[in-house]
């Protein structure tokens, strides 16, 4: 089948109707034919849940939606061979889906992890702003503080028998010496904390075996012997992902500003930052429970999200990965405000953020956009919408 747009159709047909056995053969041979078509399939399908199933659906049912992308695609095919027409194959159909969701929505916009196809007219910028990375400072607990993004690999300070070893992918990894095993008391009651800057993050493996990730602008602050209590528990500010190792006689509870979650073992995101009007706890794997001051308390199970707003704990059904995806390079964005988007960038690009007109913050989007390219380059995706522009001089940021 060469017709894009028909593809495009069928593909959501299919998802509309998974049971037709008639739709998923055609389906399933496309996605057959190469790695690339395997690709699109899941992006659209990615597409399909964030944009409430139904829109790219409908869409693709006006004849001047499907009119208007064979126009673009055939002006486009003209200016590319047919082998160079096949490697871009799956970025036509990811901008024609894009195109389709936008305009069912109307004011909200789908930022896809590839450019326009077609003409670019990209504004210049006065000034840009390199990405976050690996950025930290530990502090110890008698006051020192050791700079973990200047600091050489291999054991970077030792502290009442406990070793602190950085290693070559970044990580903090902490160790209990022979000579100290078994015997713990003079760890107990001391402290250490990572915190992280705007534009940088840090991975932390625990005295206990969990490991921790922190998002920009964060710190966590955990005792160096988790044995003085039947609880371990560790203080966090901002965001973080955890990986809780096991271990039922002590159960792993993170404070933060506004609520407490408990855990046994298990996978989970907390974005607890006090310029957000809400505390976010997401859970990917086990159980975690979750109170606040007043509450009663919340048990999750995988994919649901605990939202703290207004004196109150709402339960929602999600896909838990999105909420790492920050961990994983990504800005995701599933119908966000871009108040709430723009935040994100000033806290991993170090910038300020200013607005030259106020209904810029209610514009919202879906999708992703990688957080490894330099400011200017993630700005000109949300330009090519159509709902704002940006102007960027130095450290500061103007959204019209």
């Amino acid at each position: 089948m060469t017709d894009q747009p028909e593809i495009l159709e069928l593909i959501a047909r299919y998802l509309n109707n998974p049971d037709d056995e008639d739709f998923k053969s055609q389906v399933d041979y496309f996605r057959g034919q190469s790695v690339e078509n395997e690709a699109f399939f899941k992006e659209i399908e990615k597409v399909w849940h964030l944009s409430g199933k139904s829109a790219l659906f409908e869409a693709l049912d006006h004849d001047k939606v499907v009119s208007k992308f064979q126009k673009r695609i055939s002006a486009t095919s003209k200016d590319i061979s047919n082998k160079k027409a096949k490697s871009v194959f799956g970025q036509i159909f990811r901008w024609s889906a894009a195109a389709a969701i936008f305009i069912v929505i109307g004011s909200f916009a789908f930022l896809y992890k590839i450019g326009v196809i077609g003409e670019k007219k990209e504004i210049q910028y006065l000034s840009d702003a390199l990405p976050g990375s690996n950025k930290a400072v530990l502090v110890l607990a008698d006051g020192r503080k050791i700079s973990l993004t200047d600091i050489n690999n291999g054991a970077i300070a030792k502290e009442a028998g406990l070793s602190i070893t950085k290693t070559s992918d970044g990580q903090l990894i902490y160790t209990v010496a022979k000579e100290a095993a078994g015997s713990e008391s003079s760890l107990r009651g001391a402290f250490n904390t990572i915190e992280t800057p705007k534009g940088g993050m840090w991975q932390v493996k625990l005295p206990d075996g969990s490991s921790v990730w922190l998002n920009a602008a964060s710190s966590l602050t955990y005792p160096i012997a988790f044995s003085n209590g039947k609880k371990r528990i560790v203080e966090l500010k901002g965001e973080a992902y955890f990986e809780v190792a096991k271990d039922k006689l002590h159960p792993f509870v993170v404070k933060t500003a506004r609520q407490e979650v408990e855990v046994l073992g298990t996978s989970f995101n907390i974005n607890s930052y006090l310029d957000e009007p809400t505390v976010k706890t997401t859970l990917l794997e086990g159980n975690v429970r979750v109170t606040a001051d007043g509450l009663p308390a919340k048990v999750l199970v995988p994919d649901e999200q605990a939202v703290l707003s207004n004196n109150e704990i709402s339960i929602l059904k999600v896909d838990a990965a999105e909420s790492i995806d920050w961990k994983n390079g990504y800005f995701m964005f599933n119908n966000e405000k871009q108040e709430s988007i723009m935040k994100k960038i000033a806290r991993w690009y170090n910038v300020k953020i200013e607005y030259a007109n106020p209904s810029a913050k209610e514009v919202t989007y879906y999708g992703s956009i990688s957080r490894f390219e330099k400011v200017s380059q993630v700005l000109r995706k949300f330009e090519q919408t159509g709902e704002v522009k940006f102007e960027i001089d130095k450290d500061k940021i103007t959204v019209y």
